[in-house]
């Protein structure tokens, strides 16, 4: 189960997930394309991977597509280790509500590992927007595709 947390007094949402996986192997669904474009978003688009340099310093760009429509994001990576991604996250559709997103990965033991997600945005409208996007629906919805992946040992 998901967990989405907002802070009152901060336009902050929290994303804590466990999962019957190594760091590793989350570490690898998020940051190479060709699995990350297999588990991401709601379960009724397809995702184009249009650019991914997955390195401390690098940028990265996709294109979710569902029927005629299509929704872009890009960012940038600041931080990519085994344990922490730090990157910044934006919707083409509203390019001044920048997201800085930071992921952990901590081990728990018995092959599980919490995926904690930290979204900041520069103001409590944007973060409620984001909230209202249906994100809730499509980070489930990935979540539960890259669940079936750990579970049929495709990862």
């Amino acid at each position: 189960m998901t967990v989405f947390e907002v802070d009152p007094h901060v336009p902050f949402i929290r994303i804590v997930r466990d999962f019957v996986a190594t760091p590793e192997q989350l570490f690898r669904a998020h940051t190479d394309p060709a699995v990350f474009v297999r588990w991401i978003g709601p379960n009724d688009i397809t995702t184009r991977i249009d650019h991914w340099d997955c390195r401390s310093g690098g940028s990265w760009a996709f294109t979710n597509l569902r029927g005629e429509e299509s929704y872009s994001f890009h960012g940038c990576f600041h931080e990519v280790s085994p344990t922490r991604l730090v990157q910044t996250f934006t919707y083409d559709g509203f390019p001044d509500g920048v997201s800085l997103e930071t992921l952990t990965l901590t081990a728990l033991g018995d092959g599980r590992t919490r995926l904690t997600g930290h979204s900041l945005v520069d103001s409590f409208e944007g973060r409620d927007q984001w909230l209202a996007s249906g994100m809730e629906t499509g980070i489930n919805d990935g979540y539960a595709k890259l669940d079936a992946l750990l579970l049929n040992h495709q990862l």
